[in-house]
């Protein structure tokens, strides 16, 4: 059985992230179940999708300890999110930093050195700058197809496999930023 836990922001693709994982999944053969939480997704909260997969999956949610990955789209859903990666789990994170409603506010400022923090408590991290990959796939909300991609070059998953399953998941016209983005980020890995 595989957990993946995705967290984000609302408007950073968590949603076809979590698509991209469980179509590939089914193409493997797997039992799927995905779960969202949207949260104040419209208002830029808080996103988390759990994709689960394995022989036979009972329950789509995701608890603590129980993720051997949390892939996060932004630093501070990193560390939110932490508690649900297993001791032997893998952190992969963007390094990118959004604001949350309390910061722009002014009530709050945004944590210094979360990533530090994190790899400070013996979490096997994996840091990457999906943003700065994404504009150069072509188009920065390709971010989340950058961090699938990470993903995928830390799997036994056939990186063909992948491949077919964004062809076939995302629309035409993204087709192809959208392939050399996961590119981008499994050469990355």
């Amino acid at each position: 059985m595989s957990n993946i836990l995705i967290a984000g922001v609302g408007g950073q693709g968590t949603l076809l992230a979590s698509r991209i994982l469980g179509n590939v999944a089914i193409t493997l053969g797997h039992d799927v179940k995905v779960s969202e939480v949207h949260g104040m997704s419209q208002r830029g909260g808080s996103v988390v999708t759990y994709v689960k997969f394995g022989e036979k999956v009972y329950s789509p949610i995701i608890g603590n300890c129980d993720a051997d990955t949390v892939l996060a789209f932004e630093e501070l859903e990193a560390y939110r999110y932490l508690e649900a990666l297993k001791p032997d789990g893998k952190l992969i994170v963007n390094t990118q930093n959004m604001d949350p409603m309390p910061v722009i506010t002014g009530k709050m400022t945004y944590p210094e050195n979360i990533i530090e923090k994190i790899r400070a408590k013996g979490v096997n991290v994996i840091a990457v700058d999906a943003l700065s990959l994404a504009r150069k796939a072509g188009n920065e909300r390709a971010v989340n197809v950058v961090l699938i991609g990470v993903l995928a070059a830390n799997t036994n998953i056939d990186k063909a496999v992948f491949e077919k399953v964004i062809k076939e998941t995302v629309p035409e016209k993204f087709r192809e930023v959208n392939l050399k983005a996961f590119d981008l980020g499994y050469n990355f890995a």
